[in-house]
């Protein structure tokens, strides 16, 4: 009997601590719709485009200049939106462009069953300068990403390297 009860606290814990670990990791404050935004420290690029886009979107409020992948919530200031899809181990896409110098989102859809997959994104020299969550499909997840200076890029799905594309920041 006491066997039983022993076995039965540490399923009980292990519930606990699955649900507990699969929530996912990053900002998710959003303050309630009648909150009164704040305002950002600095804006950075164009004003008339961020203040519309802060002011329709209940957002946090930037901390700071720099284009911080973790730092915007959804709906922020960032520019344009690539949206790629994994289906059969390959990207729906190989050629994508964005504005140079402008954060932008990447709304990335696996789907593959049950197959962990990524965005990562490597410099000419094939340094990885930012990477997506890895996770399972099917699901999408929506990434931020910094600014980055005008040239070409790859991304690449860490899991299988060999999914791989261009992108072109211009």
């Amino acid at each position: 009997m006491r066997s039983v009860r022993s076995l039965s606290v540490i399923a009980a814990f292990l519930v606990v601590a699955a649900a507990c670990t699969s929530a996912a990791p990053g900002w998710t404050y959003a303050p309630a719709p009648s909150a009164t935004p704040l305002p950002s420290v600095s804006p950075s690029g164009s004003a008339g485009a961020s203040a519309s886009a802060s002011a329709s979107a209940s957002t946090a409020p930037s901390a700071s200049a720099s284009a911080s992948a973790s730092a915007s919530a959804s709906g922020g200031g960032a520019g344009e939106t690539l949206k790629i899809a994994a289906q059969n181990i390959a990207f729906d896409t190989t050629q994508e462009a964005v504005p140079a110098n402008t954060p932008f989102k990447i709304d990335f859809t696996n789907n593959d069953q049950d197959v962990p997959h990524n965005v990562a994104i490597h410099d000419a020299s094939n340094t990885e300068i930012f990477k997506g969550e890895i996770f399972p499909g099917v699901a999408t997840k929506t990434y931020d990403v910094q600014a980055l200076p005008a040239g070409e890029y790859t991304f690449v799905c860490d899991v299988h390297p060999s999914m791989k594309g261009s992108l072109t920041a211009e």
